[in-house]
């Protein structure tokens, strides 16, 4: 009996040793804890999950570079690579039109803002603009030139994916242009700058339980449980609204994949796991970008789809913002019409491009709405302030799914998709560090429309090509 225990504790603390699952889980765990026994000790533990965040940031900007240059240049055609971002932006429109509708829907069945008899001129309006920090959402035509870089460094200093991803499209057009014969080295350099940036984000990610320890402590700590209660119905409707979306992006995925998405959530839960805890998608985009090759997508198709995606395909940024906008409209007793609602998803359209990396983006949507409306005060929309943040799990959960899922769809729609592997490596058949390593024939071979035009790894990668692994981390 007692070498059984003892042989039990071993494998216990092997478990926790290894699985990052369990580690974020104990932290999150921990940080409920801290935040709600010492509340200004929790609060105070906000730069543990800040600099996490921070680090991550950094390594993301040239990762996308290097995904998206070995991909154009690997699959050999600025043509494939041009139908994919047209079928990805097809796909983040209509996903994100029915976020916005279905959020309408049930804003509008389960009104939780009706009763509330709000006063608008009770409402700090300062205390909206001090969270959007004086900052403004971007009209169409300067969110276009925004994403063209004037600076190759300032596209990377600044962190701006829209811009990094140009470039990165322009040097792999450059690479095909000028062919290997004549820059035999640039595309095995690029790999393993590649394979130093997965590396260090290994190296990263044994902070990560760190990170949602300080995270989940602070927003306990900070915020406190009571806002459970005063917006409870707010809450449970836009999480109840953001799970049937993710049902219905499952049916999508089935339909068009034959992959499961719940299979998907097993396959990546911790990465899950620890975008809620830090309340940040981006923290985990680069082990995403892993687990979607590792799944079968071809990397052109997940170093557009999935950065782009981060701008482009909010949708539980989009069904919080539909669902926010008639609850502030109930709380203040104002009767949206259907033209009214109409003109809200039309304008939550357009605004919901441009939130991406804006301070305070979404109270600056819900005002660039209300504005349009006419009917509701800018004021009102700091009724949202106590819950903004409780809101975060549902947003980036759904966020970061729907982005997986536009990978999967455009990757099978432009004939990118290796079916067989991605069932083997969701069914937990084939190790995701085994699939990163599989040859190039397997990673091209999974559709024969893509077929003869493939290239494999080795001859496109010239020799000294490194391979990028996943490592468990």
């Amino acid at each position: 009996m007692p070498h059984a225990t003892a042989s039990l504790t071993r494998r216990a603390g092997r478990f926790l040793r290894t699985s990052l699952f369990a580690q974020v889980l104990i932290a999150l765990v921990l940080g409920v804890l801290v935040g709600r026994l010492w509340p200004q000790a929790g609060a105070s533990l906000q730069p543990l999950g800040d600099g996490f965040v921070r680090l991550i940031k950094a390594m993301i900007a040239p990762l996308v570079f290097c995904v998206v240059v070995a991909g154009i240049t690997k699959a050999g055609d600025l043509k494939a690579f041009g139908r994919i971002g047209v079928k990805a932006l097809i796909w983040f429109e209509v996903a994100t039109s029915i976020a916005l509708v279905v959020g309408l829907l049930a804003g509008n069945v389960f009104a939780p803002g009706a009763g509330m008899h709000i006063d608008p001129e009770s409402l700090d309006k300062g205390a909206v603009d001090a969270k959007a920090g004086g900052g403004q959402l971007p009209s169409a035509a300067q969110f276009v030139l925004e994403s063209l870089p004037d600076s190759a460094v300032g596209a990377f200093a600044e962190n701006s994916l829209l811009q990094v991803l140009v470039l990165a499209c322009l040097v792999g057009a450059a690479l095909l242009h000028l062919g290997q014969t004549k820059v035999p080295q640039i595309l095995p350099v690029i790999e393993q700058a590649q394979d130093v940036v997965f590396t260090i984000v290994g190296f990263l990610m044994k902070l990560a339980p760190l990170a949602v320890l300080g995270a989940t402590a602070h927003l306990v700590g900070e915020y406190g449980l009571g806002a459970m209660s005063t917006y409870g119905k707010l809450i449970a409707v836009c999480y109840g609204v953001a799970l049937l979306f993710l049902v219905l992006l499952g049916c999508a995925l089935k339909a068009v994949t034959g992959l499961s998405l719940w299979k998907f959530v097993r396959y990546t839960r911790e990465e899950l796991l620890l975008a809620l805890g830090t309340g940040s998608s981006e923290t985990v985009m680069p082990r995403m970008m892993q687990k979607l090759r590792a799944a079968g997508c071809r990397d052109d198709a997940v170093g557009l789809v999935l950065p782009t995606g981060y701008s482009f395909n909010l949708d539980g940024a989009s069904i919080y913002l539909s669902i926010g906008t008639l609850f502030i409209a109930q709380a203040i007793g104002v009767d949206l019409s259907l033209g009214q609602q109409i003109t809200v998803v039309l304008v939550l359209m357009l605004t919901s491009k441009g939130m991406a990396g804006v301070p305070g983006s979404a109270f600056l949507a819900l005002s660039a709405t209300a504005s349009a409306l006419g009917v509701i005060p800018a004021a009102a929309v700091a009724l949202l302030l106590g819950v903004d943040r409780i809101m975060d799990s549902m947003r980036v959960a759904t966020n970061l799914l729907g982005n997986c899922v536009a990978v999967f769809a455009v990757s099978r729609w432009e004939g990118a998709l290796d079916r067989v592997t991605a069932k083997k490596v969701l069914n937990g058949e084939l190790p995701a560090a085994a699939q990163t390593d599989r040859p190039a024939e397997q990673d091209r071979a999974a559709e024969p429309a893509t077929a003869e035009v493939a290239k494999p790894r080795e001859a496109a990668a010239g020799p000294g090509a490194a391979s990028v692994t996943t490592r468990d981390t």
